[in-house]
């Protein structure tokens, strides 16, 4: 065993018992005392994670850089990795209490009779969302509900870690369909959708061009996943835009789900799947734009790029441009 094998295993074995502990302790302890604790938890794990912070306002410049002062994108990166860390308790505190799930989320205005009026199609529904505000909870929520739930979920890299997340999920209602293998995924997904069950995708994730295509946001060219466009090609399903709020200060959420719509139709497949793509990644630009706090700005969004496109900048040359 190499000695970058031996890291990585001491490390997996510490992350593992991390989780184990606040398993434990989230169990243990009253919901009350997280919520006390809630500051000087955020402001330790703001301070220790300096690389993901980096790699937050690395992705702030690229999207913003040039609308917003750099004031401005400091303080959505603390406001966001404050809303994730709050996020990160409440999945802990939640999914050890179910009760609290459905006392601090709700369905905002007409999202509810949105959702129905998708299902009521009986064709299953996509229900495109991103990595923004509590999205796990949402889902349960939704599962919780009293909606057959499906949800295409990236395994963690941690196979023992991933079982126990599976059967948490199993227990709130939550179908996991995992990403890979794909020729699983598809199946399993177009199954739920047969079955008149809601499958969500979150479509914000770098996917390279192999698996996806590529088109604009945040004025850049993003790597984006095919898969919804797909499945709606193939069963005639409704799409669905689904994201969750926090509201203000406060441990409440509120679910906001717009109109179904369908496919707009092109000369080509691949001239329908380009568009639709691009029309559901303006969607959740436009989520991110009114509420930048709620998104994970963690993730290297552009990290993939067509052949003979200009570069998207590096963080050096951003951190050059901003000193």
């Amino acid at each position: 065993m190499t000695f970058k094998d031996t890291k990585k295993n001491i490390e997996r074995t510490l992350v593992r018992w991390t989780y184990y502990f606040f398993t434990w302790l989230f169990k243990v302890l009253p919901y009350g005392a997280f919520k006390a604790m809630n500051g000087v938890l955020l402001a330790i794990a703001y301070f220790i994670l300096r690389r993901m912070r980096r790699s937050a306002m690395h992705t702030l410049q690229i999207a913003f850089g040039k609308e917003k002062p750099q004031a401005e994108l400091e303080r959505i990166c603390k406001a966001c990795f404050d809303n994730a860390g709050r996020g990160a308790i409440e999945i802990g505190a939640f999914t050890a209490r179910p009760h609290l799930i459905k006392e601090k989320f709700s369905f905002e205005g007409n999202s509810r009779e949105n959702l129905e009026a998708a299902l009521k199609e009986g064709k299953g529904v996509i229900g495109i969302s991103a990595h923004f505000g509590n999205f796990p909870l949402m889902l349960l929520f939704l599962a919780q509900s009293g909606y057959a739930t499906n949800a295409i979920i990236r395994p963690s890299r941690d196979e023992i870690i991933e079982r126990d997340f599976q059967a948490s999920r199993s227990r709130l209602g939550l179908k996991t369909v995992h990403s890979y293998p794909r020729e699983t995924c598809v199946l399993q997904s177009l199954k739920a959708l047969r079955d008149k069950e809601l499958l969500v995708v979150l479509l914000d994730q770098n996917t390279g061009s192999k698996s996806g295509v590529f088109v604009d946001f945040f004025g850049q060219k993003a790597g984006t996943a095919t898969g919804p466009i797909i499945f709606a090609m193939r069963t005639g399903a409704p799409l669905l835009p689904i994201f969750t709020l926090r509201q203000g200060n406060s441990d409440h959420h509120q679910i906001l789900i717009e109109k179904p719509f369908h496919l707009e139709q092109k000369a080509t497949d691949e001239e329908t799947i380009q568009y639709n793509v691009q029309k559901l990644t303006t969607i959740i630009e436009g989520y991110i734009r009114r509420y930048p706090t709620e998104w994970g700005w963690m993730h290297r969004r552009w990290k993939s790029q067509p052949k003979n496109a200009s570069s998207v900048p590096t963080e050096q040359q951003v951190r050059a441009n901003v000193v």
